[in-house]
């Protein structure tokens, strides 16, 4: 496949995962991406019904991340004179749990599962029975145990200097707020920085705050060769010994 993209002169990173392939194209007009991703896909469906494979059409996605601040409508990728239909574009893009969209806002990935941590929330209250249910601080360990981990997963991706965190937080904001209710067993009227601090539960800010230091300290924790320091490193690469796991070593003949 890198073969024949390189004799074609045709500018596409591919990237494969057991039986899922990716294209990935780089370029400041969608009509010129769109035209790269033709070629890819039919020379890599030329090279697979050689082997006797097919492409299963039906799973096949195409998404454009796009630095535009106005609307983004690019044009649907036309694969009819190679038999198939026009491939429309995603506006949200899955991966490995991961939601981005166009503009890499994440808004969607905070609604998502901001969402699911209110559903678990809510299943929580079926713990208790009709005589008698949780005490406040076993609900707090739930909270903080069962329902702050799935609400952060891949905060990293999101949270970092200067980016624009106001919508998100606000969106974490109340969804702490309605847990702190829970928790408690207060009203819905009560203010939201009381009832919190009463429920013993961390500002969510300053929370993502101390999640993001640990999550650095870890990355200067590891050692100089190892394969995740040698993807953020800034230093001269050829100062450090490579590590076997390197992918430029497993995929080297």
């Amino acid at each position: 496949m890198e073969n024949h993209l390189k004799n074609l002169k045709i500018p596409i990173s591919f990237l494969s995962f057991v039986d899922d392939g990716l294209f990935i194209s780089q370029n400041k007009s969608i009509s010129v991406s769109n035209t790269n991703l033709f070629c890819s896909y039919n020379v890599i469906s030329s090279l697979l019904t050689k082997f006797s494979l097919v492409m299963e059409h039906n799973k096949i996605n195409v998404f454009h991340f796009s630095r535009f601040h106005r609307a983004f409508n690019p044009s649907p990728l036309n694969l009819s004179p190679l038999g198939r239909l026009c491939l429309l574009l995603k506006t949200t893009w899955k991966y490995l749990g991961f939601i981005f969209n166009c503009k890499l806002s994440f808004q969607d990935h905070i609604n998502f599962y901001v969402n699911k941590a209110m559903l678990t929330v809510k299943c929580m209250k079926m713990l208790g029975n009709s005589t008698r249910g949780l005490i406040s601080l076993q609900k707090q360990c739930l909270y903080r145990c069962c329902t702050l981990p799935i609400t952060l997963y891949g905060f990293q991706l999101w949270y970092y200097n200067k980016a624009p965190l106001h919508y998100l937080l606000n969106i974490l904001k109340k969804m702490q707020h309605g847990a702190a209710i829970w928790i408690m067993g207060a009203f819905h009227t009560l203010p939201m920085d009381g009832i919190k601090a009463i429920a013993r539960l961390i500002p969510i800010h300053l929370h993502l705050k101390k999640l993001y230091d640990r999550f650095l300290l870890k990355g200067f924790s590891l050692s100089s060769n190892h394969i995740i320091k040698l993807f953020i490193t800034h230093d001269n690469p050829q100062s450090l010994s490579y590590h076997r796991t390197l992918p430029t070593k497993l995929t080297s003949k």
